[in-house]
C-alpha cells in the first residue's frame, strides 16, 4: 500500500530521505521520461558508486534485480521490479545550458546541486546517477547512442531500500537527448513498506557479489 506519492514535473527536482525496508516505484508519466537519481547512504560515508555497481555485476546498464551499490561496497537499494530492461548508468546528469540558449534543458544538474543543499551538501557531493528510463547503447561505429522514447506512460521501476537512504531526483532530459529539450516530462515517485526479503530473493542470488553486499550491509546495520 502506498503511504506517500509525489508528482516530480518535467524539469524540476526533488529530494526525499528514505527508511530502510522501503518501495520506491518511479513511474513515468509520459513518452520519453528521464529520472536522475543519486543516492546517498543516511550517514553520507554511502553514496552510488556507478562503476563498481555496474562492473560488479557484469552490466553495462541497470536492471532488475540488480543491487546499487556504495562507495564501499554495501547496498543501498535493490531494483526489484521493473516494466524496461534497461536503465541508463553510462552517462551522468544533464549539464545545464546558456540562459542564452534555446534549447534548454530545465535545471538539471543545477537542480540536484539545489536539493543537495537543502540536506547540507553541496556540488562536491555530486556522484554518477542512473538515469530511469532511459537507453543508451553502442551504435555501429562503436559510439554511444541514444534510444528516443524507450519509456513509454505507465512505465515503472521499483527500488528496495537496503538502508536509510538520502534521495536525490531530477525528471529532466537525458543529457543526451534532443527532443524533449522543451517539455520534459515528469515521473511520480511512490513510497510503500517493502516486502520483507525471503530465502529466494532475486537481489541476493543475483550474482554472488550482489549477495556478498546484501549481506555486508545487513551486518553492518544489525
Amino acid at each position: 500500500m502506498t503511504v506517500y506519492s509525489h508528482d516530480i514535473p518535467g524539469g524540476s527536482a526533488w529530494s526525499t530521505s528514505v527508511r530502510a525496508g522501503r518501495l520506491i516505484t518511479a513511474t513515468a508519466l509520459e513518452q520519453g521520461a528521464n529520472l536522475s537519481v543519486l543516492l546517498l547512504g543516511s550517514d553520507r560515508l554511502d553514496r552510488l558508486n556507478v562503476p563498481d555497481t555496474l562492473k560488479a555485476q557484469m552490466s553495462a546498464c541497470i536492471r532488475a534485480p540488480m543491487v546499487l551499490m556504495s562507495d564501499r561496497g554495501l547496498a543501498l537499494a535493490s531494483v526489484v521490479a521493473s516494466s524496461l530492461d534497461w536503465h541508463d548508468a553510462l552517462c551522468g546528469y544533464a549539464h545545464d545550458r546558456s540562459p542564452n540558449d534555446l534549447n534548454l534543458h530545465g535545471i538539471s544538474g543545477d537542480g540536484l546541486i539545489i536539493e543537495l543543499a537543502k540536506h547540507g551538501l553541496g556540488e562536491v557531493d555530486l556522484h554518477g546517477c542512473v538515469n530511469f528510463f532511459s537507453k543508451v547503447d553502442v551504435d555501429e561505429q562503436g559510439g554511444l547512442r541514444f534510444l528516443p522514447a524507450h519509456a513509454q506512460a505507465g512505465d515503472t521501476v521499483s527500488l528496495r531500500t537496503e538502508q536509510d537512504l538520502l534521495m536525490i531526483a531530477a525528471a529532466v532530459p537525458h543529457p543526451m537527448d534532443d527532443t524533449k529539450v522543451h517539455g520534459p516530462a515528469g515521473v511520480r515517485v511512490e513510497l510503500a513498506l517493502a516486502a520483507p526479503p525471503t530465502v529466494n530473493d532475486e537481489p541476493a542470488r543475483f550474482r554472488p557479489e550482489s549477495g556478498r553486499a546484501l549481506e555486508q550491509t545487513r551486518r553492518a546495520f544489525a
